[in-house]
């Protein structure tokens, strides 16, 4: 068992530099499998979805390779099942995207329903939807979807997806981008890693127009060439750190980011006090001059507030005097962590998709991680509480956030991981 453990009431202060985007990684690898040649892709995280992601490519036969910890090489070419129904599968969300990919070269797909983060009903009627209207046929057999079609049937469509799904859009792009005529993708979702996925795709010879707004056009091409391509930086890891600054009434740089995918977030802490400097690449949160405001948030599809930086404010706002309403209009069931931010001594209420909170102190406590990013939000309380604060179920953490024990130290916080191998011995690994 590994946990991680924090001595907080230290505010940060440094630099740190973001990751490349875990959504777009986990959506750009997948995509791989479309290609027609060996492909690089750089920025990557160093967390355990894209390993597991790309160890399942592995399995299914294309040729993996560790360059570096933020460099894969990949050549689709030997991939020649069309099946993907393992047990690593059902581990991670994104592992749906393979029914896109798969469908999109082979015009079937066999992907087991995946698992990832628990925290609300996460249908995927969208996903099929758009699929059947492509000419695809599905159903479940032994908790594997199946997508078929016969020779020559799978073609472009006209698809208006009932609700913003940054999912269903992927996948729905995946799977046009070799099929047969002009697909147009309406009420599509417009977050940055959905424009990753389309400039990668671009990259290789596809042709995508309108990636960013509610309507993408695909036509189908029969080719695309093998790139080097670089993913972006992580909007999420970026919103966290901020969040930490303020929390801990610190002042930290934050390097490879795009300003313009933060301005959400940036302007929430503005509205708060913080003073935000940005730059090209670089944003600077200031939270030492004057005390915080309370703030009400609801959370939206981009270019909204990010309903994945929900659980981090609400961390943060519970240090914040006054009292701060948080809607959580995306997911129906995102509040799960907030027993643990209790336990800690958070006034917090829930009420259906609001959370009431009431501003205070917060003391340290065993809690555990019940999704990636509220085991973010617990990192962020555990450096404002008084005492030491024990984190357990840091595998979510790992999912999605590298190096987070490192990136902490190098900005003052007193945290480590440590390791229990059993219950007589305790050795510090990090």
């Amino acid at each position: 068992m590994e946990k991680i453990v924090i001595n907080g009431g230290k505010p940060l202060f440094g630099e740190v530099t973001v990751s490349g985007a875990k959504n777009a990684a986990v959506a750009i690898i997948p995509a791989v499998v479309l290609c027609d040649e060996p492909c690089r892709i750089e920025n990557i995280p160093n967390i355990s979805d894209v390993s597991l992601i790309a160890n399942i490519l592995q399995d299914m036969g294309a040729m993996v390779r560790r360059v570096d910890k933020n460099t894969l090489d990949i050549d689709p070419r030997p991939i020649n099942t069309w099946e993907a129904t393992h047990d690593a599968v059902r581990g991670m969300r994104a592992s749906y995207y393979l029914l896109g990919a798969l469908l999109g070269r082979f015009h079937n797909a066999k992907v087991a329903l995946p698992g990832g983060c628990n925290f609300g009903v996460r249908p995927i009627d969208q996903h099929l939807k758009g699929f059947a209207m492509m000419g695809a046929h599905n159903e479940l057999v032994n908790g594997a979807v199946i997508e078929s079609t016969t020779s020559g049937s799978f073609h472009g469509a006209r698809v208006y997806f009932d609700t913003v799904s940054v999912g269903s859009t992927i996948n729905l792009m995946l799977a046009a981008v070799k099929a047969e005529g002009q697909t147009i993708l309406e009420n599509a979702a417009k977050e940055p890693h959905i424009v990753d996925l389309a400039n990668f795709l671009n990259s290789m010879g596809a042709n995508i127009r309108g990636a960013g707004t509610d309507v993408i056009k695909i036509r189908g091409v029969d080719y695309l060439r093998g790139v080097t391509y670089s993913i972006i930086p992580d909007q999420i890891e970026a919103g966290t750190y901020m969040a930490a600054a303020a929390a801990t009434r610190g002042k930290i740089t934050i390097r490879n980011i795009t300003p313009k995918h933060l301005e959400s977030i940036s302007s929430k802490l503005m509205e708060m006090g913080c003073e935000i400097e940005e730059y090209d690449e670089a944003v600077i949160v200031d939270a030492t001059k004057r005390p915080l405001n309370r703030v009400n948030i609801k959370t939206m599809p981009h270019p909204g507030f990010p309903t994945d930086c929900q659980p981090q404010f609400v961390a943060l706002l519970s240090t914040v005097k006054g009292t701060s309403i948080v809607n959580e209009s995306v997911w129906d069931n995102r509040y799960q962590y907030v027993s643990e931010l209790v336990r800690m001594g958070a006034k917090i209420s829930v009420e259906g998709r609001l959370a009431i909170i009431e501003g205070g102190k917060l003391t340290g406590a065993p809690v555990k991680a019940t999704d990636l990013r509220a085991g973010a939000a617990m990192v962020i309380a555990g450096l404002v509480a008084d005492g030491t604060t024990s984190i357990s179920n840091i595998n979510y953490i790992e999912r999605g956030y590298s190096d987070v024990v490192t990136k902490f130290q190098s900005l003052g916080a007193d945290i480590k991981k440590i390791y229990l191998p059993d219950h007589k011995h305790i050795a510090t690994t990090a």
